[in-house]
């Protein structure tokens, strides 16, 4: 089955979702993005979704617009940007029919992705068991395995502990205090000091564990609960890295490249023997 007008569909737009689609539409796909409408993405300068707030964004030259309708999202699509479309269950896929569908919405799990929702179906991360629920599923996990393709079986299982980062893991995360609204005092790419009060919540404050660049924090206002994470610093300091795809993102990108040009060249060649009969 041809895939139509080179079309990805990635569910999710945050920094790895984002990743893949630079990846992709640097390689010549069209990308359309699904988002929620209060996305909870933490490097924003680096995601998509942060159309949602502002109406457009732009990621290392790839601009990205928020798009109402269909007939908006296929105008930016053939205006060669990005389109993002506000539909967290997938309503669009009766409208596009001939696609290549990714999950990335890194919630650990299945959130009800299946195979049978397009021509190709790939996972990104845990949560999904390619050849049952999807086609492929690419690995998300730092080391060794990062970004291969896997087609049968799963991904590693999500641990909890944040993969290390120049030595940190834990400590480089920024968790809410509290319950509520979380109020920034610091933007993305501010050079901070361990123990700075980078945001509140509820009056309450949150406080660097280590020094560093602020890389991500999310959208102002928006509403936490406590634990959750909510933005990380980057002890490297350097702040070029806030608003660049990350290595890991690439990473997840080319696999997905892999998969969808492996997919391709199956069906050229299918085609190719019946035309040769």
């Amino acid at each position: 089955m041809k895939l139509k007008n080179k079309l990805v569909i990635i569910r999710g737009g945050g920094d790895l979702a984002s990743g893949i689609a630079v990846r992709l539409f640097r390689a010549g796909f069209n990308i359309i993005i699904l988002e929620t409408l209060h996305p909870l993405a933490i490097r924003l300068p680096v995601s998509f979704a942060s159309a949602v707030f502002e109406g457009s964004c732009q990621i290392e030259n790839i601009k990205g617009i928020l798009a109402e309708t269909y007939d908006e999202a296929d105008q930016i699509v053939n205006d060669n940007k990005v389109a993002i479309l506000i539909d967290p269950i997938g309503r669009s896929f009766e409208y596009y029919k001939q696609f290549v569908l990714i999950d990335a919405i890194m919630a650990k799990r299945n959130l009800g992705t299946n195979k049978e929702q397009a021509p190709l179906v790939i996972g990104i991360g845990p949560g999904f068991e390619a050849g049952i629920d999807v086609h492929a599923v690419i690995e998300t996990k730092r080391g060794h395995y990062l970004g291969r393709v896997i087609y049968e079986g799963s991904a590693l299982p999500d641990t909890g502990i944040p993969g290390e980062i120049a030595g940190e893991s834990d400590k480089r995360l920024l968790r809410a205090p509290a319950e509520g609204l979380i109020i920034p005092e610091h933007q993305i790419g501010d050079l901070v000091q361990e123990n700075d009060v980078i945001a509140t919540v509820n009056g309450i404050p949150l406080k660097a564990r280590l020094s560093g660049v602020l890389r991500g924090l999310i959208y102002p206002n928006t509403p936490v609960t406590e634990g959750m994470k909510v933005g990380d610093i980057d002890h490297r300091g350097i702040k070029d890295y806030c608003f660049t795809v990350s290595d890991k993102a690439l990473s997840i990108g080319g696999g997905a490249l892999e998969v969808i040009c492996s997919y391709l060249n199956r069906n050229d060649k299918k085609t190719n023997r019946k035309e040769k009969k």
